[in-house]
């Protein structure tokens, strides 16, 4: 059964932040930026077991972005809660930790 994905306001606005940031200096990146993300969406889906961060967050990078999604899974209901898609070369101490 395929995990439903829920994305957070948090997550949503910071997605929104980076393709704008993109589309400043590309017509193709954020195009490029948005099939990944559907990509990585996709994977997750599938299997949204990856590597845990912190406690129960995970996390999976975005293809050829310095992103990464930070997410929490619900096994009994099979939804995967994105809670950031944080830029990989931010301070580590502002990764989601709830």
């Amino acid at each position: 059964m395929a995990y439903k994905i829920i994305v957070s306001p948090r997550a949503q606005k910071e997605i929104e932040n980076a393709i704008d940031y993109y589309s400043l200096y590309s017509s193709n990146a954020p195009k490029s930026f948005i099939k990944l993300l559907k990509d990585t969406y996709y994977s997750l889906e599938k299997n949204p077991f990856f590597s845990v961060r912190h406690k129960n967050i995970r996390a999976l990078k975005i293809n050829k972005f310095p992103y990464s999604l930070y997410f929490t899974v619900n096994e009994t209901q099979h939804k995967v809660r994105v809670l950031s898609c944080f830029h990989n070369k931010k301070h580590p101490n502002k990764r989601p930790k709830h």
